[in-house]
């Protein structure tokens, strides 16, 4: 078992579940499914390559929140198709935030494949939408545990003792909830997206003195 972390940070990252029609919203950290885009994306796949983008969907997905970010809306007047009619769009974005996600594997050769891609991208990454690309590094190598360990053990990417974990989770587990965030087919034509369960939970880091050179015993 494996686990491939991420580092996901920008000026602007929107990472929408729910949106529709002229409201486009963002969660409050990344998706499955943006980060499982964001993958296909490196790899090269289509939109309609819904049998390549079944070995994503099955890996298990953990995101450690570093800075939660603020909330921007964005204000857009859209014309219509026959250029005849205006209409009003909002557009939500995260500003700021920085995460660290992780993918969990048995499969070690797919994220080691993954991790390549990533460095070398076949399309352009984004962070949930074009006008987000990521700041680097993006890609933070491979660790050798589970997804809940890598997720707690890698140093701080900001300062801070508090996080906020949401990990992939059986739905039998006391305290998850049921999302709607397993792309199925990114086929304009018919998106089509499945469920999964998560769980939130909260760590908060040890104390740790600082290091001095003082010598209290010296004075006896």
């Amino acid at each position: 078992m494996a686990t491939l972390l991420l580092r996901l940070a920008a000026p602007l990252q929107a990472w929408g579940a729910d949106s529709k029609f002229e409201t486009r919203k963002t969660n409050r950290e990344p998706t499955k499914s943006g980060v499982i885009g964001l993958l296909a994306a490196a790899l090269g796949l289509r939109r309609d390559e819904s049998e390549a983008l079944a070995r994503l969907t099955g890996l298990r997905f953990g995101v450690r929140v570093e800075r939660e970010g603020q909330l921007l809306v964005d204000y857009h007047i859209a014309k219509t198709q026959d250029q005849k009619t205006s209409y009003v769009t909002y557009r939500h974005y995260l500003q700021d935030a920085v995460f660290l996600a992780g993918i969990e594997s048995e499969d070690t050769a797919l994220l080691q494949q993954l991790q390549q891609v990533l460095l070398h991208p076949a399309f352009p990454l984004y962070l949930g939408r074009r006008s987000c690309p990521p700041t680097l590094p993006l890609c933070l190598g491979l660790r050798q545990c589970s997804l809940q360990e890598a997720l707690q053990t890698e140093p701080p990417l900001c300062p801070g003792r508090h996080w906020r974990l949401v990990l992939d989770a059986d739905p039998l587990e006391p305290g998850t909830a049921v999302q709607r965030d397993v792309p199925v087919s990114f086929d304009p034509r018919h998106r089509q997206y499945g469920y999964r369960s998560a769980r939130e939970l909260w760590q908060t880091m040890p104390d740790s003195p600082e290091k001095t050179e003082h010598d209290p015993f010296r004075e006896l």
